[in-house]
């Protein structure tokens, strides 16, 4: 599990999206302090599994599910991602539950200054669009954020000047696909509901026969 708080900037080194199963190679530093085979690093949000670890670099598999949701496969040596490692039991939860468990992407189609903060405009798919409400958690590229305001097709979100510097999104532009994260807690009361209006029917048959 992760908060969405970005602990560093890391960049690719090799990628390899082809093949039976995807690889990246990225350079890191904090990250690499106490990483060991086997962890997971959240890469722009999507939890990897460290396969490989050296002097200032680790590699990961991308299995072929990761590649169809997430930016991970269009990433060239050289660019930037956001790195956090799994949260420890007696870590700060400075940011909301993120599970790494990226929901597909959100695209980029407006940036505009507020002060010193960047309010950015998203557009969503459909079906993720009813967990975004206002004032409420998401995750792109793995950075927490609250939702500042919702239309039926976009939400917006402020950038402040600190989180510019921090992460990649304080660089993007009208047009990036962004990995994108929905609030789980959401999603679980929408199953609930949905199970206890199948309950309430399954009932009334009963009752009706």
């Amino acid at each position: 599990m992760f908060t969405g708080i970005v602990e560093e900037l890391g960049y690719i080194l090799a990628s390899e999206a082809g093949g039976p199963e995807g690889r990246l190679v990225i350079a890191a530093e904090r990250v690499l302090s106490d990483v060991q085979v086997g962890d997971s690093v959240a890469v722009n949000g999507a939890c990897l599994t460290v396969v490989e670890h050296g002097a200032g670099s680790f590699a990961a598999g991308l299995m072929h599910e990761t590649l169809r949701r997430t930016n991970l496969g269009r990433l060239r040596p050289g660019e930037s991602v956001n790195l956090e490692r799994a949260v420890a039991a007696s870590g700060r939860f400075g940011g909301h539950v993120v599970q790494g468990h990226v929901d597909g992407t959100a695209r980029l189609v407006e940036v505009l200054p507020d002060g010193a903060a960047l309010l950015q405009r998203w557009e969503v798919a459909e079906h993720l669009r009813r967990y975004i409400v206002p004032k409420g958690f998401v995750a792109l590229d793995g950075t927490s954020l609250t939702v500042v305001d919702c239309t039926p097709a976009t939400f917006r979100v402020a950038l402040v000047s600190y989180t510019q510097s921090q992460v990649t999104l304080g660089r993007a532009q009208p047009g990036y696909e962004a990995n994108i994260e929905v609030d789980i807690l959401a999603k679980y009361v929408e199953a609930l509901l949905e199970a206890r209006r199948e309950d309430v029917v399954i009932e009334a048959r009963r009752d009706g026969a």
